[in-house]
């Protein structure tokens, strides 16, 4: 070993690994570190892999426990003799029932024990198929950034796919790749949470500088609301939707405040102008008057007043020419700036108004009709290409009129939130809630046919059952009666609902709380 101090070799070490390019990680730092304090380089000792191995051997006689706790605490004290000596021991020892060496040492070797001892047979070719088929389902989810795990992944498939595979190379190389798999894992799922961070950050930044722009606030309040987790392609889908809104309406108010500047920068510059000329003509009437008052002074008769006279008089309305002509050009651009300003005042306005209720129902927070129409579309599109099936529901409150009219109106609202909140919390995320006008609602039910479609309104059913609706000290029982249909190939959405409007019509005309398939 060299005579470097240890906080000379630790310094050293940190400036190697800014040479190199290395990440700062503890192996490439440990890895330096011997090399420049001339510390011979030991493998770390494989704890995890070996207990993974003692865990997988069978105990079922009392030699194989003992010889498999011998084993284990080999591992534990890192000592490569003990279990070498603990695994030779181990092969010696014949289950109860007379299976032969051999066939013990098959069975320790592969994990799976012989047909003699009663165990179930070895893992088939079909099992390692579909497992092989899981693995290659899930490789989407974890990306390709890190190019050992797919290398590892695609070594594993094609180990998993050969006939005849050797079961124990293939368990070894499962185990050595579920354990890559938890840090590949991790790291996407922290990825995401990353992504979704910076995604509020922004989200928030646009918020905090809009002092003036109160829509703005609400939209990016909304856009907050949706990118909570659990996300999902429908959620993101929305945010993407609104996000475009945000900058396409960003966009039109940025515009016109540009245009009132650039007006105010022209009525400035004219004024500066017109002010200018002003101060020319200004002092050339001054000057003008000077030497009128000099000739007048200067004069022994009238005679020779008079010119002088007429000059002032023709000077004085030059004067006063300029001075209105200024002030008309300088009215006429205030006005249009007054103008411009009140058709931005107005643009922010309707902005405020329509900010929240382009898509959505501003009571309950579902989607309005123009979300539907949209949601309707994309769903439709969807089924089409796939060729799934799409039930529509159309839910309309009981007795909505006797709410309103004994409780009032206020109750009646709650009472429409109180079923929206239900519903929500009992649809799957890919389900769409819409109010379709006053009492009535329509669910989106993607990837559900028409009886599965029944079944779920019937659920929301007696959760509603379930959960009173509170007016004030009183409980009330809230229920509906709902038609269900399948979209059928070549058919409208609006279509669709239309039928599940007359099926929820009979389900009222055979006594309310129903639900009636169209």
């Amino acid at each position: 070993m060299n005579e470097k101090k240890s906080f000379e070799v630790a310094r050293e070490t940190l400036k190697q690994l800014t040479a190199r390019k290395l990440p700062p990680t503890p192996g490439n730092y440990k890895t330096i570190y011997n090399e420049i304090a001339g510390i011979p380089s030991v493998e770390a000792f494989p704890v995890r892999e070996l207990k993974d191995i003692a865990q997988a051997l069978p105990a079922k006689t009392p030699g194989q426990q003992r010889q498999r706790g011998l084993l284990e605490s080999a591992i534990d004290r890192m000592q490569w003799e003990g279990i070498k000596n603990a695994l030779v021991a181990y092969g010696g020892f014949v289950p109860q029932g007379g299976a032969g060496a051999s066939d013990t040492m098959a069975a320790a070797a592969t994990g799976v024990a012989s047909p003699a001892a009663g165990a179930v047979p070895g893992l088939s070719s079909e099992f390692l198929l579909q497992i092989a088929k899981l693995i290659e389902y899930a490789q989407p989810a974890l990306g390709s950034d890190d190019q050992h795990f797919s290398e590892q992944t695609a070594n594993l498939l094609k180990a998993m796919r050969l006939s005849g595979a050797d079961i124990t190379a293939v368990k070894l190389m499962l185990a050595n790749y579920s354990h890559r798999l938890s840090f590949v894992a991790e790291d996407q799922a922290e990825i995401k949470s990353v992504l979704l961070k910076l995604l509020h950050l922004v989200f928030e930044n646009i918020r905090d500088i809009s002092i003036d722009e109160q829509w703005l606030k609400g939209q990016m309040d909304a856009l907050m609301a949706v990118a909570q987790p659990p996300l999902s392609l429908r959620s993101l889908d929305d945010v993407e939707r609104r996000l475009k809104d945000v900058i396409f309406k960003q966009r039109d108010a940025k515009e016109k405040s540009l245009l009132a500047q650039d007006e105010m920068r022209q009525m400035l510059a004219t004024f500066i102008d017109r002010l200018s000329e002003m101060t020319v003509s200004t002092g050339s009437f001054q000057e003008k008057l000077e030497d009128s008052a000099r000739l007048i002074e200067q004069a022994k008769s009238i005679a020779e007043i008079a010119p002088v006279l007429k000059d002032v008089v023709g000077a004085t309305r030059t004067m006063a020419q300029d001075s209105k002509t200024a002030r008309d050009e300088l009215r006429t651009m205030r006005e249009q700036a007054t103008n411009t300003q009140a058709e931005i005042v107005k643009l922010h306005q309707e902005l405020d108004r329509v900010s929240v209720q382009a898509r959505h129902d501003p009571l309950t927070g579902a989607l309005n009709r123009k979300g539907l129409e949209e949601a309707l579309e994309r769903e439709i599109s969807t089924v089409r290409r796939k060729e799934t099936p799409l039930c529509a529901a159309l839910l309309d409150i009981d007795n909505f009129k006797k709410i309103n009219d004994t409780l009032g109106h206020t109750t009646g609202d709650e009472a429409l939130k109180h079923l929206a909140n239900v519903a929500r919390e009992c649809m799957r995320p890919q389900d769409t809630l819409a109010r379709f006008g006053g009492e009535e609602f329509v669910i989106l039910l993607p990837d559900t046919p028409l009886d599965k479609g029944i079944e779920a309104m019937t659920r929301l059913q007696r959760e509603l059952t379930k959960r009173f609706f509170l007016a004030g000290t009183e409980k009330l029982l809230i229920t509906f009666s709902a038609g269900v249909a399948q979209l059928s190939n070549d058919e409208a959405g609006m279509d669709a609902i239309r039928r599940a409007d007359q099926a929820m019509y009979l389900a009222k005309r055979a006594g309310k709380n129903r639900v009636l398939g169209a």
